[in-house]
């Protein structure tokens, strides 16, 4: 448990290093001199970025906030910037909102409407279903682990369980034999007080 909570915080960090980067990459390589977005209504990479860095923060009131938000906006305007958001929402790990298989269809779904994306926004989805497939071959394997570790344990369960089953069955044997040999010297005991009363 230990091991996944490193493993998660790991990842996230990560995340959020390469989101910090990117956003700076983007501006770079996109800009045009404006501050306004190709596309109307298209939000800029910083927002994205900023909304990822507080819902990987861990406060649960505004993970809980901003993936209502995002999946409602999703909802009432189905649109690739707002999927997008979504998308991005449930890709980051360590909320309770966080779904990888939903993240990837999502994902998928975005950037197959590149058209109405900016050029940031398509950098960003592609990282982030990179990423997310990454995490989900990774949960993959470990369940593979787990399943295997688990069934390496009920194995060995079964054979504790069965050779104590045979010593048990040992032991009453031996129980039995022990209360046969006790009649048995009663008996000769018995003869041979018999036999010497006789006498």
């Amino acid at each position: 448990m230990r091991a996944q909570k490193i493993a998660v915080t790991v990842l996230v960090t990560a995340m959020l290093s390469g989101c910090g980067q990117t956003a700076n990459w983007i501006r770079d390589r996109f800009s045009s001199g404006s501050d306004k977005s190709e596309f109307i209504g298209a939000q800029e990479i910083d927002e994205y970025v900023l909304e990822l860095a507080r819902i990987a923060g861990g406060d649960p009131a505004a993970q809980a906030e901003i993936y209502a938000d995002a999946s409602a906006a999703a909802k009432l305007t189905p649109r690739p910037s707002t999927k997008l958001r979504l998308g991005l929402v449930l890709a980051i790990p360590g909320h309770p909102g966080s779904d990888p298989v939903r993240a990837q269809s999502i994902l998928r779904e975005v950037l197959s409407q590149t058209i109405l994306l900016t050029p940031a926004e398509i950098s960003l989805a592609t990282i982030h279903l990179n990423s997310v497939e990454r995490q989900i071959v990774a949960d993959a394997e470990a369940r593979r682990l787990r399943a295997s570790s688990s069934r390496a344990a009920q194995t060995q369960e079964r054979a504790v369980n069965q050779r104590l089953s045979t010593v048990e069955a040992e032991n009453r044997q031996l129980r039995r034999d022990l209360e046969e040999a006790e009649q048995k010297l009663e008996a000769i005991t018995t003869i041979e007080r018999s036999i010497l009363e006789q006498d």
